[in-house]
């Protein structure tokens, strides 16, 4: 019988409220194949049910982006330390106060009710995409690779788990419009998010002076914005040409784009005949 880590014990665990598979996403040549590639929030906090019924459903790899510190704090979670899935941890960024510390203001850390305003975050996921490439490129060679179907998370699933998924389509070929649509499906869901969260995000906010429960709910009077992904794939383009610049330069190879569409390409006429 496997066990918790200790970490995990007083965390209250709940199914997540922003998973979704990224099957059915339009790609060059078809879409993403459904069961294969699924994108949620903190799935170190899932209950035994909702990751018995992930694992029933073929998952078999979890890639968390969180940082050691987020990790440190929940332990790895029920589906962590599940003896048919493979656990990766892929942290974007050194620790929850990088991100806190600034997003993209000038002048560097911002005040309390602005730290979530997500219209602003479209810096923070350009530095992300350039910074992480080799931990962005590790993840797509998990997803590449494993037997079976993979999910990726960070906390609440929207800004490195939204990074990642861009990452992943953009490798498949998708439109722009296509990876924001994709991007903006978290907006219905802010309030669960940051509900959900709060038992472990609050705490470690506040080593920064972060108080989460005052940001949260000014995020959730705000409208959720598409701006930071356009931002970042604009910005990707103006400065490189080919917005995957700088994953080619830290290691995705032809071979690994082949693969990633070999394993996630649903084409056309398939989808057609069913």
């Amino acid at each position: 019988m496997t066990t918790l880590a200790p970490a995990l014990a007083d965390l209250p665990l709940s199914a997540p409220v922003n998973l979704r598979d990224l099957g059915g996403i339009p790609v060059a040549g078809g879409t993403v194949h459904p069961g294969v590639v699924l994108r949620a929030d903190d799935l170190a906090t899932i209950d035994q049910a909702s990751a018995d019924g992930l694992v029933a459903r073929g998952l078999r790899a979890v890639v968390d982006l969180r940082s050691a510190d987020e990790v440190a704090l929940t332990g790895r979670g029920t589906l962590g330390v599940a003896p048919q899935v493979t656990y990766h941890h892929v942290p974007f960024m050194a620790n929850i106060g990088q991100a806190a510390d600034d997003t993209g203001r000038p002048g560097g850390r911002t005040a309390t009710a602005d730290m979530l305003d997500q219209s602003r975050f479209g810096a923070m996921y350009l530095r992300m995409f350039e910074g992480a490439a080799s931990q962005i490129v590790t993840a797509l060679a998990v997803i590449a690779w494993s037997p079976g179907a993979v999910a990726f998370h960070c906390a609440a699933g929207q800004d490195r788990t939204g990074v990642l998924a861009a990452a992943v389509l953009l490798t498949l070929g998708a439109e722009t419009e296509d990876v924001v649509t994709d991007y903006s499906r978290t907006g219905a869901n802010s309030a669960a998010i940051q509900e959900r969260i709060a038992p472990v995000m609050a705490p470690l906010l506040a080593r920064f002076g972060f108080d989460l429960d005052a940001a949260a709910r000014a995020a959730v009077r705000a409208e959720f914005s598409d701006a930071p992904m356009r931002e970042l794939i604009a910005t990707l383009t103006e400065r490189h040409g080919d917005p995957l610049a700088p994953l080619r330069a830290a290691g995705l190879t032809d071979g690994l784009v082949a693969r990633l569409r070999e394993r996630l390409l649903r084409p056309a006429d398939d989808a057609d005949v069913a």
